[in-house]
């Protein structure tokens, strides 16, 4: 995932800019594409709230996830008004980043919300975070670690 976002930085929910090398360094990252003014998104966000506080703010140790937000409101203003309103404590791609473009073409988005959860390289583990989140919960996160470690011993 640090591959994924060289050269880049995120930002938190206090607005400080925040390195990715260290961030996302050996996690899996959900890349959560996402607007405000979708009410799929709006439904869906708290159930991913409550999965991320579970599983990394609440958790001894810290599940080793992260979320990153790639957003698709239509100002910088409606973005961090939605992160800020309903979103968890991660991360997000600022607005103003172009990169966003790349991203939603290279993991295929053509509509939201979305979540691609993938490895630290950016691999694709499942681009259907979402189901999984509301079919299994928590489960889910021990069978993204399992498809991860698969891809990490698999040598072409």
């Amino acid at each position: 995932m640090v591959e994924v976002f060289t050269g880049r930085t995120l930002l938190n929910k206090e607005g400080e800019f925040i390195d990715p090398e260290e961030a996302l360094r050996n996690k899996v990252v959900g890349l959560y594409f996402s607007a405000g003014w979708c009410p799929p998104c709006r439904d869906f966000t708290p159930v991913l709230c409550d999965f991320y506080t579970e599983l990394v703010e609440e958790s001894e140790p810290p599940a080793q996830f992260e979320i990153v937000f790639i957003s698709s409101d239509k100002s910088t203003e409606d973005m961090v008004e939605y992160y800020h309103d309903l979103h968890g404590d991660w991360l997000a791609l600022p607005w103003t980043d172009p990169y966003k473009h790349e991203l939603k073409k290279k993991y295929n988005i053509t509509a939201v919300p979305k979540l691609v959860i993938v490895k630290e390289n950016g691999q694709v583990i499942t681009d259907k975070g979402r189901k999984q989140i509301r079919d299994r919960g928590l489960a889910c996160f021990r069978t993204w670690l399992e498809v991860a470690e698969i891809f990490q011993n698999f040598k072409c």
